[in-house]
């Protein structure tokens, strides 16, 4: 079992004629991912990897039942296109693109809120639940169908964790990029809860970094759940003022430094590792 997305997802691919989109749709149908269509206005009626094209998410979702989409646009259209997904009916939008203005986000995620739907991104690697779909540019080698589940605002931290989960057998249920700009469709809180709804995860690992308070608000979750949480922040010696990486890692006062988010993680319950070999560590001590 997977959260979010799995082999019976129906996904269509917003941007599918260009050069990313195009690219990453022919990897995501390799690993078995079910893409049902794609949209590109003006170019309706052809086909990117015998995938069909239309020119609006409406067509996809009237044609193929379509329930996911994933972004591959410039940052600038990214709010038009997600805005469109969702009153078109679909549930689960992954924005890839990062910088997106953060008042285009706030509207998508308001969107979202009203209609049901859920967001992952701007500036996400994507989602995947290894075995089942792959939505997104992460690199399907480091994954392996098991039952820890992770969720990230890092892709390349979420693939280090990720294989070192499948070199000590534990393997992934579903693995979520949440992204790493300022403000985000999802929250690790509204993922934690999936996770803990889920029969098949049986331990959660939370990888965040600095800038923001979306990990400290996590305590909250953490709290309440059976299932143990590990989580590891990454930027311990990221200078103040100074971005690291991502649009929304960067330090500026007190909140959202490391030092505060481990100290907010570990109050809450939550199972702290330093290195990415204490997780399977910290997993067989809690029996997992």
């Amino acid at each position: 079992m997977a959260i979010l997305v799995d082999k019976n997802s129906k996904i269509i691919v917003q941007g599918i004629t260009g050069g990313a989109g195009s690219f990453h749709t022919k990897r995501m149908l390799e690993y078995g991912t079910k893409i049902v269509a794609g949209t590109s206005p003006g170019k309706g009626g052809q086909k990117v990897e015998n995938v069909p094209v239309y020119d609006t998410v409406n067509e996809c979702v009237e044609n193929h039942d379509a329930d996911v989409s994933v972004i591959f646009l410039p940052a600038r259209f990214v709010m038009d296109a997600a805005i469109e997904a969702i009153h078109a009916g679909i549930k689960l939008v992954v924005v890839i693109p990062e910088h997106i203005p953060i008042h285009d986000m706030m509207v998508v995620r308001k969107e979202a809120q009203k209609y049901g739907a859920r967001v992952l991104g701007g500036n996400t690697a994507g989602i995947i639940s290894p075995g089942e779909a792959n939505l997104g540019i992460m690199p399907d080698i480091a994954f392996s169908p098991g039952r820890v589940g992770t969720v990230s605002r890092s892709g390349s931290l979420t693939y280090y964790v990720a294989d070192t989960l499948t070199r000590t057998g534990y393997g992934e249920t579903t693995c979520v990029g949440l992204g790493g700009d300022p403000v985000l469709g999802s929250t690790f809180n509204e993922i934690l809860e999936l996770f803990e709804q889920d029969e098949k995860t049986k331990a959660v690992v939370l990888v965040g970094e600095i800038g923001g308070v979306y990990e400290e608000l996590a305590g909250e979750t953490i709290s309440k759940m059976k299932k143990p949480v590990i989580a590891m922040v990454g930027g311990l010696t990221a200078p103040p003022g100074k971005r690291m990486g991502h649009a929304g890692a960067i330090v500026e006062g007190e909140l959202g430094t490391a030092q505060s988010k481990v100290k907010s993680l570990e109050e809450s319950g939550a199972h702290i590792a330093k290195m990415f070999w204490d997780i399977p560590r910290i997993l067989e001590g809690q029996g997992v």
